[in-house]
């Protein structure tokens, strides 16, 4: 009797500590530090990538989709993932004004102060509206995120297992000196056909200018430098003496940097994988555009870059390189 009462003591000691040993193996990570999904990490290893390699996302708000790139050590950047935007609101083109709910459009920048571990909608990261850009034509609003919970009121909402994994990309490239990602957000695929379909609509000057950051990637696989100044949107320029520009100052006079052409190589790299979920519906109803004219056809999506008011094609004379305009014919 004596050694029983002495067992039982010990039996309820060792039962605890196996109860905590249970508890500590089923501890979940927070949000924020939750690792890659195994298949992520199957699918980074299938193509020749790695966790800390910087990043690169594109927003297309007609397809309702976020695409994530990956740059590989020849310093391109490779399709990883297409994930589905489970909601956005507005309808096609940026946005203008605070409390507008639009989902804004234009190429944004994302710091790591910028990544919220703690947003009420899981997890979030601010794309930095209004930027430059944005301010020289005096919009107004601010925490326009990416973020979790499907809901929208002028952000682009995830799930928040996909949020999850795309906030643990950005969280790897930080973590392997990638100092910002570069966030692209377009209406649609702004091809020439996709533009043609919207000739006519108010925002059509203002998305050709984006075109030109949309046809450097598609051809090059490089993300472009893009400045401001005179209020415009000017891709892969560079000038002398590098100084800072006003984005509602005059330009300096630019020259269009060099475009080396991407050639795809076979293997896994090139695969296109879109992750399953939800998507958006468009809540945008396009009127019906007139025909457009073989001449309006010709001149829709020809890529051009600005030194102040003068207008300066890709195409430099004879002989010459080719464009991304021409690359694009092809």
């Amino acid at each position: 009797m004596q050694l029983l009462r002495f067992a039982k003591p010990i039996m309820v000691s060792a039962l605890a500590s196996l109860a905590l040993t249970a508890c500590a193996k089923v501890e979940i990570a927070a949000p924020h530090m939750a690792p890659l999904p195994k298949d992520a990490r199957m699918l980074l290893g299938r193509k020749h990538m790695t966790e800390k390699s910087p990043i690169f996302l594109r927003i297309f708000k007609a397809e309702s989709e976020l695409e994530v790139w990956k740059q590989r050590p020849d310093g391109h950047f490779y399709h990883f993932k297409t994930y589905p935007i489970c909601n956005w609101s507005g309808g096609l083109g940026p946005k203008l004004r605070q409390g507008d709910k639009q989902s804004p459009e234009g190429f944004y920048k994302v710091n790591r102060h910028q990544m919220n571990p703690n947003s009420k909608f899981h997890l979030s990261f601010d794309l930095g509206f209004p930027n430059a850009y944005d301010r020289a034509h005096g919009r107004t609003g601010n925490f326009l995120m990416v973020h979790g919970k499907c809901r929208s009121a002028g952000c682009y909402a995830m799930t928040d297992g996909l949020i999850e994994e795309i906030y643990a990309l950005a969280r790897e490239a930080f973590s392997g000196g990638q100092k910002a990602f570069q966030v692209h957000a377009f209406p649609f695929r702004l091809t020439q056909e996709n533009l043609a379909r919207y000739q006519g609509d108010r925002n059509t000057h203002f998305w050709r200018s984006l075109k030109a950051g949309y046809d450097h990637f598609e051809v090059t696989r490089q993300v472009p430098n893009v400045e401001i100044c005179n209020r415009r949107y000017h891709v892969n320029v560079e000038w002398n003496g590098r100084r800072k520009l006003n984005p509602r100052g005059q330009c300096p006079r630019f020259r269009s940097g060099p475009i080396v052409p991407f050639v795809a190589q076979p293997g896994t790299a090139n695969e296109r994988i879109k992750a399953s979920g939800p998507a958006a519906s468009p809540n945008w109803s396009p009127a019906p555009q007139p025909a457009a004219t073989r001449s309006q056809q010709a001149s829709v999506g020809q890529t051009r870059y600005y030194s102040g008011n003068r207008r300066m094609s890709l195409t430099p004379p004879r002989p010459r390189p080719a464009s991304i305009a021409d690359l694009l014919q092809k």
